[in-house]
């Protein structure tokens, strides 16, 4: 079989490290891949004024599959002082390179499962009747909304004066922030669209059927954000009754979900939101199977573009230690979730079937899974490294 090519986007900070035991797990596991690096993150920042690189857009457009570590991100001042000095005084601005990934390919659709492994000492646990203690079994899959809300870009500070205008035509806006000077303005964008708020419907529907999920749950906030929640949750609702009839459908209010997460989580399966709230909401689940050590993410474009990531950052402080000591599951499920795309199955099913038998076992633990502060010596007092983890996974396989 001739090689699938996967560009791997090791990015910043603990990425690079968790990328390189995700491939080497692949790798043990039978994967027949070869994969092309391509440049992304702050060096390149730094370096050339651009996080990404048109020449790694080139690759993704050609090979239309990668895997991603993590990035760095500073507020645009700090950004701005780390620049080359051959760079300073340009007018560059910096911009997260994975929102950038996002847009430029239109990366719409994006998937965060959050199951719990039996056996790991971080899972949400809660007392039941007679002072019990209940580890309820959490299997939800979040479908957030990848490329509109919040997070498209659309905003300003001292607004021009079409855009203040624009505002004041509007009786609410004119009314509370008729008098405060424009200067002192900051104004974001809540920005969806009827294809996209179908496409992530459609998917989120689509899966539940496929899957054996029973309910479809919208988190947005329709009884106040009357406009944008509105137009999905009247969108869920058609959808519901015309084309998915056998699935139930509910609604929820993203502060009200956040406080449901630890009442009752089991009744969840397949959720469905929103850039922002959908963010929100798919950590506080990753909270509950034990961080965003365990959060695996995967996002598609209609054109058949894929990149999948662990959700959690580039952890830079952790990224100089001697012995890499971060928790590698999370980058692994994200393969994993790459190798179900690519009709794997079998790959798939025999490396988290691996990850699981490890974390039962309970012999080999991150010191995220020990409950330590993230320090050098946790190695030496007990915890297992970064490249320990994959060996065991590793050993599993075998």
């Amino acid at each position: 079989m001739e090689k699938r090519k996967i560009v791997t986007l090791p990015g910043d900070g603990i990425g690079v490290i968790v990328l390189e035991q995700a491939i080497r797990v692949l790798d043990a596991a039978g994967f027949n891949a070869e994969y092309v690096y391509g440049d992304i993150g702050w060096e390149f920042w730094r370096k050339e004024g651009n996080p990404l690189p048109e020449r790694t857009l080139e690759l993704l457009k050609k090979h239309r599959i990668a895997l991603f570590g993590a990035i760095t991100s500073k507020p645009n001042e700090e950004a701005k002082a780390e620049l080359d000095p051959s760079l300073q005084g340009k007018g560059l601005v910096y911009s997260s390179p994975i929102v950038g990934l996002r847009q430029h390919f239109n990366l719409d659709i994006c998937v965060r499962p959050c199951k719990s492994y039996k056996g790991n000492p971080l899972n949400f646990i809660r007392r039941g009747r007679g002072n019990t203690i209940e580890e309820p079994q959490v299997d939800a899959v979040i479908f957030r909304q990848n490329t509109e809300c919040l997070y498209s870009g659309v905003e300003w500070t001292n607004p021009p004066e079409n855009v203040y205008q624009a505002l004041m035509s509007h009786p609410k806006f004119k009314e509370n922030f008729g008098a405060v000077p424009v200067a002192d303005l900051s104004v974001s964008t809540r920005i969806f669209t009827r294809k996209a708020t179908q496409r992530i419907l459609t998917a989120a529907f689509e899966y539940a059927k496929n899957n054996g999920y029973k309910s479809v749950t919208v988190c947005e906030k329709p009884n106040v954000i009357r406009e944008t929640s509105g137009l999905m949750w009247k969108m869920a609702k058609d959808m519901q009754k015309n084309q998915y009839p056998g699935i139930k459908l509910v609604n929820t209010n993203i502060d009200a979900q956040m406080m449901w997460l630890t009442k009752n989580p089991e009744e969840y399966g397949v959720i469905v939101a929103g850039n922002m709230f959908g963010d929100i909401v798919s950590d506080g689940f990753a909270g509950l199977i034990g961080g965003l050590g365990f959060a695996c993410s995967a996002q598609f474009s209609e054109e058949g573009i894929a990149v999948f990531e662990p959700t959690h950052g580039s952890a830079p402080k952790y990224a100089g230690f001697k012995v890499p000591i971060v928790n590698p599951v999370a980058m692994i499920e994200s393969a994993c979730m790459m190798l179900d795309y690519l009709g794997e199955k079998k790959i798939c099913n025999s490396i988290r079937k691996a990850i699981a038998d490890v974390i039962l076992e309970g012999k080999v633990r991150t010191y995220d899974m020990m409950k330590m502060q993230g320090k050098p010596e946790v190695v030496e007092n007990g915890a297992a490294s970064t490249i320990q983890m994959a060996d065991a996974i590793i050993a599993k396989l075998r």
